[in-house]
């Protein structure tokens, strides 16, 4: 991979601050609504074809799941998905975006893993850390939009979390992985992928030795699957390239995207 992960052309817009003019073609032209003026949108396009709540306890209710039938959101309110290969900074982008919107608007769903907390890393906040018997309970109860396995470890998305801010009329923001985000799509056609890609192959690869979280054979898988991964970024709505030091410019990126879909569909309900 070089220098310019996507094939596709790059879209770079500027929008004066308080500007609510759309852009033309959504998801073909590009992205406008950037926020603050002088802020550069740089991202591609697909060609034609609040914060969460914590739980008194770290899952308290999430494995109480019982049968229910498909449900449908509000209308507008969109089931955003944000994706990327591991060490691209999906985690930063989330604190980002968090920082952005203090207010209710987006809500940010809790995966469940079977993966062992990180340091810093706090239960019902940054995962529901679940035992494999109590995921696969989950799973098999029905409680799980989606599920796979990644590197080595479960990673799932508790269902009734999504269907009950969709009929809030919040817009729900999923962070998982690609496996999980084309299981997604499959089930919610109409559910917005977006694909962070870094500025290099090369550039990923030293993000995540530097981070410092896994073992020699941990990385050497992370590293394969990343290559795997940033390959499937023609099956994404958008593509936006998180620049080395930039997180905050995409994080606006992501609002602007998320802004023009919604005046694309402003009575589209999301049926999950």
């Amino acid at each position: 991979m070089g220098s310019s992960p996507s094939g596709r052309g790059v879209v770079a817009e500027r929008e004066a601050a308080g500007s609510s003019a759309g852009v033309g073609g959504g998801r073909q032209s590009g992205v406008g609504g950037a926020g603050p003026a002088g802020v550069e949108e740089a991202m591609t396009a697909r060609p034609p074809g609040r914060a969460a709540e914590t739980a008194s306890t770290p899952h308290a209710g999430l494995l109480d799941v019982r049968p229910s039938e498909p449900t449908e959101g509000a209308p507008g309110a969109l089931l955003v998905i944000i994706s990327g290969p591991s060490g691209v900074g999906k985690d930063t982008i989330i604190a980002a975006l968090r920082a952005r919107h203090p207010d209710p608007d987006y809500h940010y769903v809790v995966t469940c893993t079977t993966r062992a907390p990180r340091p810093g890393e706090v239960p019902g906040v940054s995962y529901h850390f679940l035992s494999p018997g109590e995921f696969d309970a989950l799973r098999a109860a029905g409680g799980l939009l989606e599920a796979n396995e990644v590197h080595g470890n479960w990673y799932g998305t508790p269902r009734a979390e999504v269907a009950q801010a969709l009929a809030a009329g919040r817009d729900v923001i999923l962070k998982i992985d690609v496996q999980g985000a084309q299981v997604v799509k499959e089930r919610v056609p109409d559910a917005l992928l977006i694909f962070v890609v870094p500025p290099s192959l090369e550039e990923l690869f030293q993000r995540l030795r530097s981070r410092a979280t896994e073992s020699v054979d941990e990385l050497e898988i992370r590293q394969r699957n990343a290559a795997l991964e940033l390959a499937r970024k023609d099956d994404y709505d958008y593509v936006v390239v998180n620049e080395t030091g930039q997180v905050d410019r995409t994080a606006a990126m992501i609002d602007a995207i998320i802004r023009i879909e919604k005046r694309k569909h402003p009575t589209r309900r999301i049926r999950v």
